[in-house]
């Protein structure tokens, strides 16, 4: 029985029943690995442990609740004794002394940690262009991007090789390669899972989160990825409830927001189609959709591009050839031993926005610029916090269209940077949100984002999969098959 384009759910199902042992479902998935490595959706593979993993698994049955699942890890989340390089030269021979919590708790929930994602490089990107060891390929087309910063976890769930992946969305990066690849894929609330042990990028902004074919999947996920950390200081100790128990509540009555400022007239005809489409469809569970106004969310693009930078600036300085990554050969002085290391380390992308960010943040532009994003960014949580009076959950789509080919947005980085048009302004109001597929156009998927209010992910999962249970766009692979 194949394990291709199976769920957890399926799996677990599979594992129980004896349809098939831990090792045998470990061996298939490095099988699956190996026939699709044109993807070059990895950067180091853990076979040797995942195997020993599985084989104890077998002589010593489990009842985690993720016990034997295989789970590809985003290359940021420090792994002990596993390479992680953050898709950088500067990492690119690092290896960790000790696990992030979301590998720890994942890892002590059964699940098999069989390898490290390819990933934009210091999750800075939109496609998966960005990295060190090259791009990766959407299995939906050749030379079609996967989307970014976590194109490498959504390629290797939606060529079902794994049922679930790790993430991180900083300002969309799960989001947007859920939605080029046709997945699930959920940003939690700022705060909801630890960032402690994930190579930071804009320590405000990023936060963690599950990729899945489903809804169901990313809820099972985000129950074991959730921890209050001491370690992180912007941790919540929050009560964490289980995100599986109201899936199946019925969504009558609900009340969904559509967002005045998000112009959709300038979307493609047909992307704007599948969203009327989907729109039908949630009026058919009893939703009813309200008009609502974010007056500032227009300035969602230019304040993170403004925030992010900053953060990324101050976080990347500590890589310097001192203390740890690459060291450049041979430096005359201190002052070349910086210079040589981070021109050789850093790519073109990292380079740009570090210069961006110290630039806002030096003295005499501090208040012009990173100050004046940062009461901005005040503004559109206070327009989110007004809107969810009103509603329970906001729709958009998850991106502008489907994905694009290769090179064709790298000449020009304005254009990157609006690919996180609609996905942003969740990141700097620190809301949960989410993207489930919800249609094709040109043969390549789309996908639905819905925002949540604070700390309400089990609203938007509910949501999500009450759609997915009356549809089946997240049953469509990119070989045209429909998943049973």
């Amino acid at each position: 029985m194949s394990i291709q384009f199976k769920t957890i759910n399926e799996l677990s199902h599979m594992l129980k029943n004896k349809d098939i042992s831990n090792k045998e479902l470990i061996e298939e998935t490095f099988s699956l690995i190996d026939t699709n490595t044109h993807l070059n959706a990895f950067v180091t593979l853990n076979k040797d442990a995942s195997l020993l993993k599985a084989e104890e698994l077998d002589k010593n049955p489990s009842s985690l609740a993720l016990a034997g699942i295989p789970v590809a890890q985003k290359d940021l989340f420090c792994t002990k004794d596993l390479r992680t390089t953050c898709g950088s030269n500067m990492l690119s021979s690092f290896i960790p002394p000790y696990s992030a919590t979301v590998i720890e708790n994942l890892e002590n929930a059964g699940c098999i940690s069989v390898g490290k994602t390819n990933m934009d490089e210091f999750a800075m990107g939109s496609s998966n262009e960005t990295s060190f060891y090259g791009n990766v390929q959407n299995p939906w087309g050749d030379k079609l991007v996967p989307g970014g910063s976590s194109g490498g976890s959504a390629a290797v769930v939606a060529a079902g090789i794994v049922p679930a992946a790790s993430g991180t969305d900083t300002g969309g990066s799960i989001r947007q390669p859920a939605s080029l690849c046709g997945i699930s894929g959920l940003k939690p609330t700022y705060g909801r899972i630890s960032r402690w042990g994930m190579i930071a990028f804009a320590s405000s902004l990023d936060q963690a989160g599950p990729m899945a074919r489903t809804a169901e999947d990313c809820a099972l996920l985000l129950n074991e990825m959730c921890s209050h950390d001491h370690k992180d200081t912007t941790s919540l100790d929050e009560a964490i409830p289980d995100f599986t128990k109201d899936l199946n509540l019925p969504i009558k009555g609900l009340k969904i927001g559509l967002v005045k400022e998000f112009d959709l007239s300038k979307l493609d005809n047909e992307v704007v189609k599948v969203f009327e489409e989907s729109k039908k469809q949630y009026e058919s569970l009893g939703a009813e959709f309200i008009d609502i106004s974010l007056p500032n969310i227009s300035l969602s693009v230019p304040t993170y591009y403004v925030v992010a930078p900053a953060e990324c600036s101050s976080n990347l300085s500590r890589f310097d050839g001192v203390k740890f990554g690459k060291r450049c050969d041979d430096p005359k002085d201190l002052e070349e031993l910086y210079i040589k290391t981070r021109s050789e380390g850093f790519g073109d992308e990292v380079k740009r926005r570090i210069l961006i960010g110290s630039y806002v943040l030096s003295a005499g532009f501090y208040d012009a610029y990173y100050k004046k994003a940062q009461q901005v960014r005040r503004l559109i949580k206070n327009d989110f916090d007004s809107a969810f009076k009103q509603i329970d959950v906001i729709m958009s789509p998850t991106t502008r269209g489907g994905a694009f080919e290769e090179g064709s947005k790298g000449d020009d980085p304005i254009q990157m940077y609006l690919e996180d048009l609609f996905t942003i302004p969740a990141n700097l109001a620190g809301l949960p949100a989410l993207s489930i597929p919800n249609g094709i156009v040109d043969n390549k998927p789309i996908g639905l984002q819905l925002i949540g209010n604070f700390l309400e992910e089990s609203k938007l999962l509910q949501v999500a999969h009450n759609f997915q249970i009356s549809t089946d766009w997240h049953k469509k692979t990119p070989n045209g098959d429909v998943k049973s």
